[in-house]
């Protein structure tokens, strides 16, 4: 006589969790294997609200593999992250996720209407970042003027006098520009060049680009 005795089926993989790790990090999404400084953390959630808002994928290595995390642990540090480094502070969405018998936390940073948010740095002072690629960047005095404009409401209007047409023209024969370059172009303060930028990328006529080295801007 024999006696069937269904096994223990393994357990299906988390296909939606599968494919986010598969996306790697990029502009919406990082990785971190735990987190151990609820300061340094500060300045990715900064940016996530800043730019397009993202999730922080905890217990993922770099290279998308998971180790596992202590969901209460690490959302404990989140928490203290955003209550105490972050200003404004930032109201996060713990997802846990079970992928291979390993837990997975998902925290969501939404795009923040709220902007900018600064994180706390090791100076001592509040620093404000945004997402680039799967990099979070410094942002410049410019973008920074941007964010305010955006989150208050602020209509832009724009009077093309010769320092813009002269920037525009330039922009027509040429890739980019760095406010420096604009300086000199129509010879103006830092300051004035400053404000006619932050009118001009809000009014969508340019755009911003940032980089670990400089700001520049390109003709939308």
């Amino acid at each position: 006589m024999h006696v069937a005795v269904a096994l223990p089926q393994p357990s299906r993989p988390n296909s939606r969790l599968r494919k986010m790790l598969l996306e790697g990090e990029h502009q919406q999404q990082d990785f971190k294997q735990t987190i151990s400084s609820s300061q340094k953390i500060a300045k990715t959630l900064s940016a996530f609200a800043n730019t397009d808002g993202g999730r922080l994928m905890v217990g993922v290595r770099d290279n998308g593999t998971v180790k596992g995390a202590s969901p209460e642990e690490e959302r404990h540090m989140l928490e203290s992250a955003s209550n105490y480094f972050v200003k404004p502070a930032l109201n996060l969405t713990y997802i846990e996720q079970d992928y291979e018998g390993k837990t997975v936390l998902v925290v969501l940073v939404p795009k923040s209407e709220d902007k900018p948010h600064y994180a706390l740095g090791d100076d001592g002072k509040w620093w404000a970042y945004v997402r680039v690629k799967d990099h979070s960047l410094l942002a410049s005095p410019t973008s920074i003027e941007v964010m305010k404009r955006e989150a208050a409401g602020i209509e832009t209007k724009i009077e093309f006098g010769s320092k813009e047409k002269g920037l525009l023209e330039y922009l027509a024969a040429n890739e980019r520009i760095t406010i420096k370059e604009f300086c000199r172009l129509v010879n103006i303060s830092r300051w004035r060049a400053g404000k006619i930028l932050v009118n001009l990328i809000s009014a969508g006529v340019i755009h911003a680009h940032i980089t670990e080295k400089t700001e520049f801007y390109t003709a939308a």
